[in-house]
């Protein structure tokens, strides 16, 4: 059963040892256990539906609860303290594009918003109803999961946009191929979900982010329906994907999807290096990637996160050893650890690390095995989990993501770490931030920084000391000039930097855009751009 106020299955725990536990004191001092509202308790508060009846639309107070927040700390907060405010009217599961044009067209007539629902794993805010706005009828996608056809000439599979993502390689693996999409939430994500949001995965490097893979589909907005041919190429005019792709459920519901698929590699293999110090990392990383290598994943923690992941990984008698053996080879205290992918035939991966081992080296990296590999792939679903341990022993944990040109990532990492860093020292309180680089690109990088606080007990408190950590990071990253979001979107919460990227102008073709496809503005109203 999937939890209703935190991350994942409830029977998945991720166990904190003592000394995660001692480092977390040390760094931001000792959590005190929150008092969350139960399930009973919360479902009780939920108001009766604003909604007329519908065959396809249900009211039933749990069934709309979990459907009105995601993974952002401001819903954790809310879910976690029973204060979740306003929640869905009704919750619907459509089975066919049929019934999707049905449930807009009775939006409609009800004057209600529509709020499409994927997997429920935002971490901007896309599924927060407004407490002051109309009826709102929240559209889950899960029964839009089939494999429709597969085109295996043209390596092209169709999906219901609803898929998760372990449904839908368990479909393509049955045949014989893969889409090697693996955002952290591939486990609860949808398809659907990763093209309006313009996901990344953890391997895009060699499989390519969402838009590489997106070839086409069909969305349904309250206009009509919009037919998004798989064309390899086009030069007929801007290519309309592209508008979808972002689009957060402001333009319509997008009920199928086309992606680009291929054959399901030999074999993949993880490899961990230390580096002394992060420049050297850093050198060797950017090398790696504009040397265009065959590489699935680059991945390159800073000082700070290694020694996290280390600490909190517990088998201390062999992350001993390791770290002795590390001193002796010249990465000491300030050692970062990269991770390196490569996947397809034995040869192809082979030669790929082959010239990956070679540039390493020359930046003094020291190369430790698989090991680290493995074990990054065993745990990388998983690692979610520890957000819920987190939480029950009394520290808040959010992270937040840009993406820059390599000559600016040094200083704009330096930046946004000490804003977070700084946030909340009115309060006496400290907190832990820890960064890396996931997706790598021949021009740049993302930064992708996690930070850890206590909670204080009070639920507005802690969404106070969210918005001064979260205002603090946004300012610095637009200040550095880099994208307010690399991967998660814009949601509620980066909307009020959006317009510092894409300009007035920028904005207000977006909201005619919006218009044309959705007159009346029932699409996810607020998300992205006012109407």
């Amino acid at each position: 059963m999937r939890r209703w106020n935190g991350w994942g299955d409830e029977a998945e725990h991720y166990p904190l040892e003592e000394g995660a536990r001692a480092y977390l004191v040390e760094r931001v001092g000792a959590g005190q256990p929150p008092r969350d509202a139960t399930l009973e308790e919360v479902v009780r508060r939920v108001p009766p539906s604003r909604l007329p009846d519908h065959p396809l639309v249900t009211s039933d107070p749990e069934t709309r609860l979990r459907r009105a927040r995601g993974q952002s700390l401001p819903d954790w907060i809310a879910m976690r303290s029973g204060r979740v405010g306003a929640v869905p009217d009704g919750v619907a599961f459509p089975e066919n594009d049929a019934q999707v044009r049905e449930l807009l067209r009775f939006a409609q007539e009800a004057k209600a918003a529509v709020i499409p629902y994927g997997g429920g794993t935002s971490v901007v805010g896309h599924l927060t109803v407004d407490p002051d706005g109309p009826p709102v009828l929240s559209v889950d996608l899960s029964r839009l999961w089939k494999l429709h056809y597969l085109d295996e000439v043209s390596r092209l599979a169709t999906f219901g946009a609803g898929v998760r993502g372990p449904d839908l390689e368990a479909q393509l693996r049955a045949a014989g191929y893969t889409l090697g999409h693996y955002p952290q939430s591939f486990e609860y994500s949808t398809l659907g979900g990763w093209v309006v949001t313009r996901s990344s995965g953890q391997q895009s490097l060699g499989y390519g982010r969402i838009e590489e893979l997106f070839a086409g589909g069909r969305l349904q907005a309250p206009a009509g329906t919009l037919h998004l041919p798989p064309s390899p190429a086009s030069a007929a005019g801007p290519d309309l994907r592209q508008l979808v792709l972002g689009s957060e459920g402001r333009l319509g519901i997008l009920t199928e999807a086309v992606v680009r698929v291929r054959p399901v590699p030999e074999r993949e293999v993880f490899l961990g290096f230390f580096f002394p110090d992060f420049d050297g990392a850093l050198a060797a990383a950017r090398t790696l990637v504009q040397e265009r290598l065959p590489l699935v994943m680059v991945r390159l923690s800073t000082a700070r996160e290694t020694e996290t992941t280390l600490r909190l990984a517990g088998r201390e008698r062999l992350i001993g050893l390791l770290e002795r053996y590390l001193a002796i080879r010249g990465a000491g205290a300030g050692k970062c650890m990269l991770l390196v992918g490569a996947a397809g035939r034995r040869r192809r991966g082979g030669e790929a690390f082959g010239g990956a081992k070679a540039i390493i080296r020359r930046h003094g990296g020291v190369l430790v095995g698989s090991l680290f590999g493995r074990e990054w792939e065993k745990s990388r679903f998983r690692t979610p989990y520890l957000r819920n341990t987190l939480w029950e022993n009394g520290y808040a944990v959010d992270t937040l993501e840009t993406a820059t040109p390599w000559r600016a990532v040094p200083e704009t990492l330096r930046a946004i770490e000490a804003a977070l860093e700084q946030a909340l020292k009115p309060e006496g309180e400290r907190v832990h931030v820890f960064s890396h680089l996931s997706h790598l690109y021949p021009d740049g990088s993302n930064i992708y920084v996690t930070y850890v606080f206590r909670l204080s007990g009070d639920p507005e408190r802690d969404l106070e000391r969210w918005r001064a950590l979260k205002g603090a990071a946004s300012r610095a990253i637009v200040e550095q000039g880099g994208t307010i979001s690399h991967q998660h979107g814009v949601g509620l919460d980066h909307k009020p930097y959006l317009e510092a990227e894409k300009g007035t102008l920028g904005l207000e073709v977006l909201r005619q855009a919006a218009a044309a496809l959705d007159p009346q503005g029932i699409m996810n109203p607020g998300k992205l751009v006012d109407r």
